[in-house]
């Protein structure tokens, strides 16, 4: 049984959440190969598991002509992850199973005809947006899901059948030390983290965010720290096909660079491994999934709605229901009074949020996962 994991993204946002499960799967005697197409990935993947796991690591390369084709279209085009897969299909190939965690290998089978390769698909994040839950998924063979939440939307949008996933749980937890808080400030303060993700449409950045930037900046009250959706600036234009919606990422003005009570970080490891979530004291955000690994443990939130979405009722904005929604910066200074006066005010809702989104058991989620995935390539409709 041969079983390969692949890393092909531009960031490292996506590793956490199916590296743990490698290895689950090598303890249980598979045989085990790790595909990244970067230095920085190969790192952060050996990072996660042991390192004297028994465990294939393979580079998938590209040509000079595809890295400046790339650069060229400004990550609107994946075309780099587009050629990963394509110049690789013989080595997926000579596989049983891929693991991933994205929709884009999907094309092994839609374009290249892989189909006696199991695609086994682990969602990154556990959040609402509408792109979670699109047509694509019915392609892969057998899908891993976080929690109840997922799978009955998923399961009422016909795009898994009954037999053909597993709950799991959520194995970016297993990484995680819940109970080390990190230490960002030194001035007593409480903290708010700005979270915004880089949708064109949906993401307050680009309308909202220099002006919530500019009201920390300005007052004396609170820390904040403003780690954004990594893929919000490793790339200068942003383009969704869902929304049909382009828009140029806004630079950070220098001004906000060296404040002492504001921390800018747009993309470190420290803005994927939960860090942040762990150290701050009220969330501020938009539709960035991250709301969920936020509300471990239940503290205010704050969402702007920057793009006046009717979100009330719609299952891609449930987690607007887990804090306060401002429509505009100006009730921004009410909203954190409001936060910090009343810190529990939706803690039985995001409680019971944390509950359907995430099944969690006594068992580790990696091993809940690697357990699925073998009982899934052992049933005989697999073989």
């Amino acid at each position: 049984m041969k079983v390969g994991f692949l890393f092909n993204h531009d960031a490292l946002h996506q590793i956490s959440h199916t590296a743990p499960i490698i290895a689950e799967l090598v303890a249980a005697g598979v045989d085990v190969s790790v595909f990244t197409s970067s230095p920085e990935q190969e790192k952060r993947v050996r990072h996660l598991i042991p390192s004297d796991m028994p465990v294939h690591f393979v580079r998938l390369t590209t040509s000079r002509l595809v890295e400046v084709v790339n650069a060229i279209a400004l990550g609107v085009i994946p075309f780099r992850r587009l050629a990963i897969l394509r110049q690789n299909v013989p080595v997926f190939a000579s596989l049983d199973a891929l693991v991933v965690p994205e929709t884009t290998s999907t094309l092994l089978k839609r374009r290249y005809a892989l189909n006696n390769l199991k695609l086994i698909y682990l969602p990154h994040g556990a959040g609402d947006r509408s792109v979670g839950f699109r047509a694509v998924t019915r392609l892969f063979d057998f899908v891993l899901l976080p929690g109840n939440k997922v799978r009955d939307r998923m399961l009422r949008g016909e795009l898994i059948t009954s037999d053909n996933h597993a709950v799991i749980g959520y194995p970016k937890f297993d990484t995680i030390a819940f109970d080390q808080v990190p230490r960002i400030f030194d001035n007593g303060r409480p903290t708010v983290l700005y979270n915004p993700h880089f949708d064109p449409l949906l993401s307050s950045w680009g309308k909202m965010g220099e002006e919530v930037l500019d009201y920390f900046s300005q007052q004396d009250t609170f820390n904040l720290i403003f780690a954004p959706h990594v893929m919000l600036f490793q790339r200068r234009l942003h383009a969704s096909l869902e929304h049909r919606r382009m828009r140029l990422r806004k630079a950070i003005p220098r001004r906000f660079t060296d404040l002492p009570h504001i921390r800018i970080d747009t993309g470190s490891t420290m803005s994927t491994d939960m860090s942040y979530t762990r150290a701050a004291d009220i969330y501020l955000g938009d539709v960035s999934s991250q709301v969920y690994e936020w509300i471990y443990n239940p503290r205010p939130c704050i969402f702007i709605n920057s793009h006046n979405a009717s979100w009330q009722g719609n299952p891609s904005y449930a987690h607007w229901s887990l804090g306060e929604v401002i429509n505009k910066v100006s009730d921004l200074p009410g909203a954190l009074e409001r936060a910090s006066a009343d810190s529990g005010r939706f803690a039985d809702l995001q409680a019971k949020a944390f509950k359907e989104t995430f099944c969690m058991s006594g068992t580790q989620s990696s091993r809940r996962a690697a357990e699925a995935i073998k009982r899934f390539l052992t049933m005989p409709s697999a073989a």
